[in-house]
Formats: C-alpha cells, sequence, structure tokens
C-alpha cells in the first residue's frame, strides 16, 4: 500500500508524531512519500515531493506554469477528471486552472491513500484523490478544528463531503468537528500523541520538600493559545501570599509575543521569578523537566499536547486546563489536575492545594501518570495504530 502524506513542511527532528508514524508504515511494509510546500528543508525518512511555487514576478510564474503544465501531459486524463470535478462543484474556469497548478504533484501522484496532516491542508484540495483514485484520509489538530472555523465558517463543507476517513487526537475535537458540520457517518479513529518512553524517564521524585523551592514550568512556544498570561497571573496570586517560587518557560516565539508575555510578568510583579529559556534541544528539555516540581499547562486551546506527557513520563506533577483533549491526557485527580480554562483564581488555588499535599499522595499521582503514559502513548503503539488505520 502507498500513502501519500500532506504537510506543510518537513517534520523537525522534535516531530516524533510523524517521524514515528512514517517509520512504522514503512516497518510494516508499506509505503510513504511526503508532501509539503515548496522549501529548502529536505526530508531523509522517505522520497519527498514538492507543490509548485508561486512567484511574485510574473514572468518567472508564467514560465514555472508552462514548464509545470508540461509535466502535467503523461497525466491528462486525471486533469480532465480533476478540472470536471471542480467544474460540477461550481468552480470558475480561472480557478480551476489555477488549483490544478497548485496540485500538480498530486495529480501526478500514484496512492492508496491521499493524508492531510492537518485539515487545513486539504482545503482547496479536497477533490484531488477522487481525481487520482485514491482514498482520502485528514487529521484534527487543535489549531484546525478549534481555531482557524472561527475566523473561516464553512471552510470544511467540501472536505467533509469528499473525506473517507477520519483521524483525531482527542475526543473533544471530534465532537467540535461534528458541531462544524462532519457527518457521523464518516469513519473516525481516535489516535493520540505518543512520546519516546523510553528517553523521558523519571530519575527522582524531584518534588522540593520546601514550598521556598516550588519550580514550575511550561514547555511550548509563545502564543496566545498557549495561556501564559492566566499562568503568570495565578502565579501572581501566589506571591501575594508569600509562596515564592520560579517559573521557568521553554519555547520561542515571535518578538511580539516575548513582549507581551515579559510585559506581563512585569506589570504582575513577578518580573525576578520567571525565566525564559528559548529554544531548546531534546536533552535540555529533558534536564528541565527533571529540575521542576510542577508542570503547568494552563492553555486556551490545545489539541493534545506532547510536553504534557512528556512531564508525565518523567514523574511531574501537572496541572493543566480544561482545553480541547487536554482532559484527555491528564486525568483529573489520578494523573494530576484539571483546572477550568480562563480561570487563573482557580489555577491559584489548584496549585496552593497540591504543593501542601502530602509527599505520599504525590508519588502515587506520579507513579500512575508515569505508568499510563508508558502503557497507553508509547511510539510503538501508536504505530501498530496506524498501520490499523489504513486496513479498516
Amino acid at each position: 500500500m502507498k500513502i501519500a502524506l500532506v504537510l506543510s513542511s518537513p517534520p523537525a527532528y522534535s516531530e516524533t508524531f510523524f517521524r514515528s508514524k512514517i517509520k512504522g508504515l514503512q516497518e510494516s511494509g508499506h509505503i510513504v512519500v511526503l508532501i509539503t510546500a515548496a522549501t529548502s528543508e529536505t526530508f531523509e525518512g522517505c522520497k519527498h515531493y514538492y507543490h509548485p511555487k508561486v512567484a511574485k514576478n510574473v514572468w518567472v510564474q508564467v514560465l514555472q506554469f508552462l514548464v509545470v503544465g508540461l509535466s502535467l501531459l503523461p497525466f491528462c486524463g486525471r486533469v480532465v477528471r480533476y478540472i470536471r470535478l471542480e467544474r460540477k462543484e461550481g468552480t470558475s474556469l480561472k480557478r480551476c486552472i489555477e488549483k490544478t497548478y497548485l496540485n500538480a504533484t498530486l495529480l501526478k501522484m500514484k496512492a492508496d491513500w491521499l493524508h492531510f496532516g492537518f485539515a487545513t491542508m486539504a482545503i482547496d484540495r479536497e477533490l484531488v484523490a477522487k481525481a487520482i483514485g485514491a482514498k482520502m484520509a485528514v487529521s484534527f489538530r487543535g489549531f484546525d478544528i478549534a481555531i482557524y472555523p472561527l475566523k473561516h465558517p464553512g471552510c470544511y463543507t467540501q472536505l467533509w463531503k469528499e473525506v473517507d476517513k477520519v483521524h483525531t487526537i482527542s475526543n473533544d475535537l471530534l465532537e467540535k468537528a461534528y458541531e462544524l458540520g462532519l457527518p457521523r457517518t464518516v469513519p473516525v479513529q481516535k489516535i493520540t500523541p505518543a512520546i519516546d518512553a523510553n528517553f523521558f524517564t523519571p530519575e527522582s521524585s524531584g518534588f522540593s520538600k520546601s514550598i521556598e523551592s516550588v519550580r514550575f514550568l511550561t514547555v511550548g512556544r509563545l502564543h496566545w493559545k498557549k495561556g501564559y498570561v492566566l499562568m503568570l497571573e495565578a502565579l501572581a496570586i501566589l506571591k501575594e501570599k508569600n509562596i515564592p517560587f520560579t517559573y521557568t518557560i521553554v519555547g520561542n516565539g515571535t518578538k511580539k509575543e516575548y513582549e507581551r508575555v515579559a510585559f506581563a510578568a512585569l506589570q504582575l510583579g513577578i518580573k525576578e521569578e520567571v525565566f525564559f529559556a528559548g529554544q531548546l534541544e531534546r536533552d535540555a528539555i529533558k534536564e528541565q523537566y527533571q529540575k521542576a516540581d510542577i508542570y503547568l499547562q494552563y492553555s486556551i486551546s490545545e489539541g493534545f499536547c506532547n510536553a504534557v506527557l512528556e512531564a508525565q513520563a518523567m514523574g511531574k506533577l501537572c496541572i493543566v486546563s480544561n482545553a480541547e483533549g487536554l482532559s484527555e491526557n491528564v486525568l483529573h485527580g489520578k494523573t494530576g489536575w484539571v483546572v477550568p480554562k480562563l480561570e487563573p483564581k482557580l489555577l491559584a488555588e489548584q496549585i496552593e492545594h497540591v504543593i501542601q499535599l502530602p509527599e505520599i499522595e504525590k508519588k502515587e499521582i506520579t507513579e500512575y501518570a508515569t505508568d499510563r503514559v508508558r502503557d497507553e502513548f508509547n511510539i510503538e503503539k501508536q504505530q501498530k495504530e496506524f498501520v490499523s488505520f489504513y486496513l479498516k
């Protein structure tokens, strides 16, 4: 079986989700090819193809259009079929030609499955799979389902009509997709993110005996949806109660996002307690987990979050919001604590409660969390589930 995976860019070294999926499918005897936007980046895990470039210079674009057009001549049947499908949906001839150019790489692809790694990647490509005689699959992520449709109502109307199977990383995202119009008749398989549980292993309980040395940690890019300002507001409440702490943020972001979070720390009077570690390599991130006492992920929107899995695997006490998949990632009162989002006062109360828990209760929580991540969110299990995804 041949699976064509469509992503916006090649998976980075740290993106184990796609890398492990590709490797697992290959080890099971399937052929996987990757298609991304035109970029200087390459991917060594399988054959890597690129979508045609869109040039700013008119004459360069005309030349590229001619080159791509000539490359499509051996695939005239598919091109004609694709244009007919688009015209049937009311697409103008001019737009049909544009979309044929943009989808040229896919139209030349011979595959059993065309899998869009993000729902947004399938927009304007909904009819390609049918044109090339492949089945179409799509994966749901947090941004795709929880945020993008807010600015683009009806963006998935065509996709819902054409998709053959859906992969979701959480039940919450699936329910949101149903609210957006996904027919409940479309086959769905839930496959959660997974981590390298052999790498992220606890070396000690790590929790400080004294509340004066409580060390908080969050790993994630600087972005409004991660809820950093809300976490700072909660930590400022703790400072007012004379509970000293340090808070380390691992991750990069735009200058604007950094300034927004840094200014919030200054305004809330906790600038000295907050440390921006920037983007770190995997080994350095593991060291940060090891140093931490409590991991915070009070996101406004979050599909699932690998960092929370890593923190649990490292034996950290985790407090998260109830955004999308986080309440499936952490089981409230069993593997950590789930707090209603956008309520920093409630977050502060939960943090204070966790700090004051007896050591034996903290140990029970972290041990259960570590075992659960190792059993349910390991890469080997995820790979087997993806193999079965294309066979059912």
